[in-house]
Order: structure tokens, then sequence, then C-alpha cells
């Protein structure tokens, strides 16, 4: 039932997008290549936006090489390989020519599709695909809340569960992620799902080789989110580590919603002090079952190392790297800033805080009367919910892993090079979104009316959102750049 009602929902607020794919289709065109055994593009990219493109020079003197002419350093003929060769390519010096473009994303989103294209081609409906992908999501983060219910790290009600569902598929960015289609978008969805499976594979540590194929495979969808690994990392340490002693009567660990030493869980248990997270860490540490421990932890890495060598593979036959998906080679308006500064800078953090935290819509005396900047509108804007996870107001033993999982792809959001731009929220916190409702679920906040009150503000605020985003543009959003030199 949550799947089709989201689903209807989608596709409503999609619309006339629905009518054909979006204009940025990188993943069909990848899927394409790779049903024809191509690793690069036949032609010219059908658009602008965002494609690895890299020079082939044959030289006078016989050598091939591979890579790109540096913008940044003022000299026109200084050339950086694949390989990470520095050469001084004057134009007397080069033969031939050959220019070939790459999709730079990773690329688990285009063997998703290939079965697809395999019948559509490039007519291929991306915009249907991430409407009723997307839908699936809200239905897997019900999934993960009753599983905190039922296994008594929550105690919200299912009608509680309902309503952060509702929020999540409403009330957050990943609504108009749903429904315009788009390569950047697919690849949220992709991995959104995937971050959901492995919380569900990872709780209690039920299934640490499952979990951390879901991580792996979630790095070739968005390469931050196998820096959420403290979630299976902190289920491993729980569950091969008692709970520690809090000076008072120790609160038995729970499985199940069942106390390991055998006994019904009761009210006291609930309510007992938990112990400090520097408490619980000695205590793991000193009474953690490390043989069984250690095991656990090889199930859960080994899968995911093994995607990490296929993409690196897959990087190399590309790149000359096992650690380049192509976005350094980006032919982008800010490919001299990249030159410069790297993918990653201290140098972008500011610009990506103000982006996160800070922008607010633009109050005009004249119609439109507000206008949105294509940075996108601050998480407490469009979310303010998220809000109470500053304080919680009740502690669990989840919560040290869940912040470390939102904290590790946050540090990573905020050096890298783009902002999310173009976006209505902040796009890049889907990575951990699903950590984000957990947080929500075991924080003890009660919905009461003003929770519900700021769950309303964020439906309004994100369907807004899902319509106009890429269909108002000219009306309701506004171009200027959060300048990064």
């Amino acid at each position: 039932m949550i799947y089709l009602v989201v689903a209807l929902a989608y596709a409503a607020a999609s619309g006339t997008r629905l009518k054909g794919h979006s204009p940025y289709i990188h993943y069909v065109v990848m899927a394409q290549d790779l049903l024809h055994g191509r690793l690069a593009l036949a032609d010219q990219p059908p658009d602008q936006e965002d494609w690895a493109v890299l020079d082939e020079l044959t030289l006078v003197d016989g050598r091939t090489v591979r890579g790109v002419f540096l913008q940044a350093g003022g000299d026109p003929h200084r050339f950086k390989t694949t390989r990470g060769q520095r050469l001084v390519i004057a134009p007397e010096d080069i033969r031939s020519r050959r220019r070939v473009s790459y999709v730079s994303f990773p690329w688990l989103p285009a063997v998703l599709l290939m079965p697809f294209v395999a019948l559509w081609g490039l007519r291929f409906n991306d915009v249907l695909f991430d409407v009723l992908f997307g839908a699936l999501n809200p239905m897997l983060v019900y999934l993960v809340l009753r599983q905190l219910q039922e296994r008594g790290y929550s105690r919200r009600s299912t009608v509680d569960n309902l309503w952060l569902t509702g929020l999540f598929a409403f009330g957050t960015v990943h609504f108009y992620s749903a429904v315009i289609g788009q390569t950047w978008y697919m690849a949220h969805l992709i991995g959104t799902a995937l971050t959901a499976l492995y919380v569900l594979a990872a709780l209690d540590a039920r299934h640490p080789a499952r979990a951390g194929l879901y991580l792996g495979l979630g790095f070739l969808a968005r390469t931050p989110i196998p820096f959420a690994f403290p979630f299976i990392v902190g289920e491993i340490l729980r569950r091969y580590g008692p709970a520690p002693d809090t000076g008072t009567d120790a609160v038995p660990r729970t499985h199940g919603g069942a106390r390991t030493d055998g006994g019904a869980r009761t009210d006291a248990d609930a309510s007992a002090p938990a112990p400090s997270w520097i408490g619980r860490a000695i205590a793991l540490w000193r009474r953690l079952d490390r043989g069984a421990a250690l095991r656990a932890l090889v199930r859960a890495a080994l899968p995911a190392f093994a995607v990490a060598a296929v993409a690196g593979a897959f990087n190399y036959a590309r790149f000359d790297s096992p650690f380049e998906f192509g976005h350094a080679f980006l032919n982008v308006r800010w490919t001299e800033r990249i030159q410069r500064w790297g993918l990653f800078n201290y140098h972008f953090i500011s610009r990506n805080l103000a982006a996160l935290l800070v922008l607010l819509p633009r109050i005009l005396p004249h119609a439109p009367f507000v206008q949105l900047s294509h940075h996108g509108l601050s998480v407490f804007f469009v979310t303010p919910i998220f809000a109470y996870l500053i304080w919680p107001q009740r502690r669990s033993p989840l919560q040290l892993a869940l912040y470390l999982s939102c904290l590790l792809p946050l540090i990573l959001h905020l050096l890298y090079q783009n902002s999310g731009w173009q976006q209505f929220g902040p796009r890049f916190s889907l990575d951990y979104t699903v950590y984000l409702m957990m947080l929500l679920a075991v924080g003890g906040y009660r919905l009461g009316p003003r929770a519900k009150a700021l769950i309303l503000w964020a439906v309004l605020i994100n369907t807004f959102g899902a319509i106009t985003f890429y269909r108002m543009s000219g009306t309701f959003y506004y171009d200027d750049l959060l300048a990064v030199p």
C-alpha cells in the first residue's frame, strides 16, 4: 500500500515530465555502450553536462598519450596523462588528435538499466524509471522503522512510523529527486535503496556479509555511501561485546526485542539510564569476544572489497588508474577550478556549508515573489524537524554509529568541489537521510502537534520543489553562484 500511494503521488508530481526521457541520460548512454562492449561513447555526447573527455594524442615522435590539457597555471601546452605524467606538448608536436568521451559516474545504475535499454534504446524513459524505483525507498524506510520498533530500539507506534515514512517520502529532498529523472538523481535513488537494505542487513549484525555487499554496491552508485561503515562495525561490536555496567543495574542487550539473559524485556529495562558512549566503548573493548567480532568484520569486508576490486578493474580499463572514475577529467565550466584545487579541498568548505545550512529563499516585491538559488535551500528549511537531532531526548545504543555514519559522508560532501548545484535542496544529504530517519525514530522526540506541524511544513516545501524544479527554473530559480575562485 505504501508503494502504491507513493508511486501515484510521485507520478502526479512528475506530471508532463513522464512523457519522455529527461535531458540528461548519461546512464542510458552508458548502458547502451556496455551492451555493445564499449567503455567509451561511440559518438559525441548528447549534451554538454558532466562528461569526462580525454584527448588521445599521437605525437610526431611516435608516442601515444591519453589525458587532458591543463587549464590552470597559464601554460596551454601543459598536458597531464591518465597515468599522472605531466608533459609539455606544443601543437607542432602532435601528429593526430582524437577526443573520447566517457560517463564519469559510478556505473551500477547503467548496469541496472541494461535490460531496459536493450529493449528501448536511447528512447528509454528514465523519468518513469525514477518514479517507480523511487517509490520503493519510502517502503524500505518503513521496513527499517518497523525493525527498530520490533527489535526494541524504537518506541514509535505504527502510526508514528507512518508519519516518519511520509516525512521521508514527501518532506525531504527525496521527493523532488524521484520525479525529474536525470543522471544525478537516479544515482541518489539507487544509493538510498542500497543504504536501506544495508541497514536491514546490518541491524544487530544479523547478516554481515549481506551488509558488506550492499555497502560495496552503494559505492557503485554514490561513492560516499561506504563511509557509513561505522554502522555495521558498531553493530558487530555490540553483538559480541556485552552491554557495560552503568554503575546501577545494567540494561541487558536485546535482540529481536528479547533480553539476551533470557528474561522478558520490561519497562525498567527501557527506562534505565543508558551508559555514556565513552563508557560503553571501554566496556565493549574489555569484554569483547574479539575472535567472533573479527570473523564478522571479515565477512562484512570481503564482499565490499570484492565490489571495490571490480570497480577498480573497470576504472583501470578506462582511465589507467583503479581509483579514477573519470571526474578528474570532467569537461565542465569549472574544469580550471578542479585542476587547481582538486575534487576535494578545504577551499570548498565555506561554500558548501552555506548551501547546506543557511541558504534561504529570496523574497521579492513582485511576481513570482519568491526565488530559490540553484545551490538549493538549507536542509533545516526543507526538513526542519532534522534540527531535533542536534540534541536527542533519549539515548540509544545505535546513536553513536548512526551519527558517525552521517558525519563521514558529510565531511566528503563539504570538501567536494560541487555543492550539488543545480538542486532544490541538499541532494547529497540523501547519502545519509536513512540514518537521519533512524535517529528520529530512536531519539525519543514525541511526535506531538509541534513535530507534526514541522513535518507538514516539510511536505509543503518539498511539494513545491517537486512541482517546480527543472520545470519553472526561469521563474522560481536563479543561477547566481556562491563564488569559489
